[in-house]
């Protein structure tokens, strides 16, 4: 399976990429879906159905809203993240669907869409059910799509031809484009190998391969957009004046309160002072997430707070304070291919859904991936920087995905903050050694897919185990 780094990070909006971006996505292809088979016209109304974990926390995730938008022709890269309760709002009140943007259809909320709490679809947790109808009640097209994590979206027809776990393309095109790739590797050690064989950096050879997809050029523009973006986030979760959290569980917004107390401190008399601003940056991203704002997909929505608050980190802390914006776009470009490498070694091997192997595929991937990032841009050699990132996994093996409420807030938000800073943690500890190490990034990536398979479901975004069942909502 052939992946790009702009696939694994992506703009989008929260609280989720599985529940929310996902979903939205399927949605759109729908209509697309409709329009090439010459459907759209004769579609009369369209019937939502989501199963398993997807309908669990379908509610706090927003993924039944997010349906809607995306039948109604709305793309998660571009919509307008405060419009998206009033035209949701505009929709169930009028009873009114503008499919694809134009095509205006009725739309029943509880006769057309379903959740299906304690039902699943056989090719993932995140499964759902589109279907159009004509005039006359008859079926005109039918669809079972699957959000796989981090926003990817296959069709059943698609899950099934895929022998890898993401299954994003046929095989066909999985030959084709693996052989145009000059260094293609599905391992980690077939990633130092060409490495070491080349003398290449991780991200010298991640440019090599996406220069058969993407023009250097326009690498560069939306790894730097993408960049750009994870600082927008930041900024605004730190100056929101709303001081909760939507969705009931009334969890305070502590981002702006944080920040104000972090400018206050004059002096740096603290040793923790800088750990104190990535706990801040982290929760910024997570609480922006968590209300439905405009955030990078990295890899997850869940996990979102995590590579932008380690790369802040090294931006704000580590680079000479003369650096130029141009010189930190620069090494923040490096440090998002290197951690896409790593990234797309849990796509291929194992997994970055909640709803697959609990919060390890998302909370521990991104540590993962953003210990590999920074250990590359303080000068870390291959050998280190897989070493970082398997440290960065070692310690998140079996974390569960427990959400209380189905809202990603409690336990993800502070769970962002802590797993950043382990991030740091493991890439000073790799920078500090020779690159040997007894645990391979391979052997921990196996690990933490055998461990997701032995997880019990209700451990597996469906709040129904862990702190959802224990801690009393609101």
């Amino acid at each position: 399976m052939s992946l790009s780094a702009l696939d694994l990070f992506s703009i989008g909006i929260g609280p989720s990429s599985s529940h929310t971006v996902g979903p939205m996505r399927a949605a759109r292809r729908f209509t697309f879906s409709l329009a090439e088979n010459g459907l759209l016209d004769s579609t009369a109304r369209v019937k939502a159905e989501l199963y398993g974990s997807l309908a669990a926390t379908g509610i706090g995730h927003g993924s039944d809203t997010a349906v809607l938008l995306g039948l109604a022709g709305q793309d998660p890269e571009t919509i307008d993240p405060d419009a998206c309760t009033g035209l949701v709002k505009a929709i169930v009140e009028s009873g009114d669907l503008p499919l694809d943007g134009d095509r205006h259809i009725r739309f029943d909320r509880k006769k057309d869409m379903t959740l299906h709490m304690r039902k699943s679809l056989p090719g993932h947790p995140n499964g759902m059910r589109l279907t159009a109808y004509d005039q006359d009640g008859g079926q005109l097209h039918c669809r079972d799509y699957y959000s796989v994590g981090g926003g990817f979206v296959v069709t059943a027809e698609e899950l099934e031809d895929e022998l890898e776990a993401a299954r994003e393309i046929t095989r066909h095109e999985e030959d084709s484009r693996e052989a145009a790739e000059p260094y293609p590797f599905s391992t980690a050690a077939e990633l130092l190998e060409h490495c070491e064989r080349e003398g290449m950096t991780i991200a010298e050879l991640m440019r090599a391969n996406e220069a058969v997809r993407h023009s250097p050029e326009h690498l560069e523009a939306e790894l730097t957009k993408i960049w750009h973006v994870m600082q927008e986030c930041i900024h605004n979760g730190c100056t929101r004046e709303e001081k909760i959290l939507p969705g009931g569980l009334e969890v305070r917004r502590r981002a702006p309160a944080l920040r104000a107390h972090l400018l206050e401190q004059t002096t740096r008399t603290d040793p923790m002072w800088a750990m104190e601003w990535v706990n801040l940056f982290a929760l910024a991203v997570n609480e922006e997430n968590a209300s439905g704002g405009r955030i990078v997909t990295a890899p997850t929505n869940g996990a979102a707070g995590i590579i932008p608050a380690v790369l802040m980190y090294f931006c704000r802390f580590v680079l000479p304070q003369e650096a130029t914006e141009e010189e930190q776009d620069a090494k923040a470009v490096e440090f998002l291919l290197t951690a896409a490498a790593i990234g797309i070694l849990y796509k291929k091997n194992a997994s970055i859904s909640g709803a697959e192997v609990g919060c390890q595929g998302e909370v521990g991937s991104a540590c993962s991936m953003a210990a590999a990032g920074l250990c590359a841009v303080i000068g870390g050699t291959p050998v280190q920087v897989e070493n970082a990132a398997e440290i960065g996994i070692e310690h998140n093996l079996g974390l569960t995905c427990d959400p209380v409420g189905g809202l990603v807030q409690v336990p993800c938000i502070e769970r962002n903050a802590i797993a950043s800073v382990k991030a740091i943690n493991a890439a000073r500890l790799a920078v500090l050694g020779d690159g040997s190490h007894r645990v391979t990034l391979d052997q921990a990536i196996k690990t933490m897919r055998d461990t997701g398979a032995d997880m019990k479901s209700k451990y597996k975004e469906t709040s129904r185990g862990g702190l959802a069942v224990n801690v009393i909502e609101c």
